[in-house]
């Protein structure tokens, strides 16, 4: 598996800097979640790291090697990349799209191949897209939508795969199919994953490793246990709440607590409990 790692890093629009300085490790094997309030870096450091943005300061490396020194095609049969806005091209099917991530295996003396096809096909499946391959992309629901981007960052089948909000548009029930799925192909192929994720509960209950992140830096990183307290969804979110264990998986659960529950707050004697 591959190794993907930042050291001081810098990134900037225009003369804007959104991430300084910032030095990190995605661990190999595992699930990552990079969480943190609006605006505080965790796109744009998803887009450094996928070469997506020049940095203006400090390397990112894979393997060792810095990503902008190596050919496109061949960070691409490694790294995959599925943005937060992603357009189709006007007219595009569903299976030409997620076709579309076998490109990197492609070269001058390989045209589409049965291992190409069964690719797609797997893809499509495990996203349960299969019946909506022969339909255009531009008649497909925001949420069908979404899962037909993932497939296409499936069938490219690399080592590390960044995933920028791919639960967006989605349902429930469609995120946590998602979440599993992602963490199927982490656990079946060992595939590295780094996942940008508003949703927190979530975050906590699939992380492997977690990089909470507040105005461009990391404040702090580890499992979900040690990350997500009460102290640090204060100071990276600014809301006060309470942290209990999932009666599920026994990952953090945060409890917000918002203006109209002062009275909760307030109570020395208050308790919550959660029923399984």
């Amino acid at each position: 598996m591959a190794v993907l790692n930042a050291k001081d890093l810098t990134l900037q629009y225009d003369q804007r800097r959104v991430v300084e300085g910032l030095t990190a490790e995605i661990p190999e094997g595992k699930v990552t979640m990079i969480v943190g309030a609006n605006a505080c870096g965790k796109s744009t450091l998803l887009r450094g790291l996928s070469r997506l943005l020049k940095p203006a300061g400090g390397t990112v490396t894979l393997d060792g090697k810095d990503i902008h020194s190596r050919p496109a095609k061949e960070l691409a049969r490694i790294l995959g990349l599925l943005p937060q806005h992603s357009t189709a091209p006007d007219g595009i099917l569903v299976r030409d799209l997620v076709g579309r991530g076998r490109y990197p295996h492609q070269g001058f003396f390989r045209s589409w191949s049965t291992d190409d096809h069964l690719a797609v096909q797997r893809a499509l499946e495990a996203t349960e897209t299969l019946e909506l391959a022969e339909r255009n992309v531009d008649e497909l629901s925001g949420g069908q939508r979404q899962r037909v981007w993932i497939a296409m960052a499936l069938a490219q089948e690399t080592e590390v795969l960044l995933l920028d909000e791919p639960t967006t548009y989605l349902d429930l029930a469609h995120q946590v199919e998602v979440l599993d799925l992602i963490t199927d192909l982490n656990r079946r192929r060992g595939t590295t994953v780094a996942i940008v994720l508003h949703d927190l509960n979530l975050a906590a209950r699939y992380a492997d490793h977690v990089i909470a992140m507040k105005g461009g830096r990391i404040v702090a990183e580890g499992t979900s246990a040690d990350v997500v307290t009460e102290d640090l969804v204060r100071d990276v979110f600014g809301l006060d709440s309470r942290v209990l264990p999932d009666p599920i998986s026994g990952t953090p659960l945060i409890i917000p607590l918002g203006r109209h529950h002062a009275d909760f707050r307030k109570s020395e004697t208050a308790t919550l409990e959660l029923v399984p």
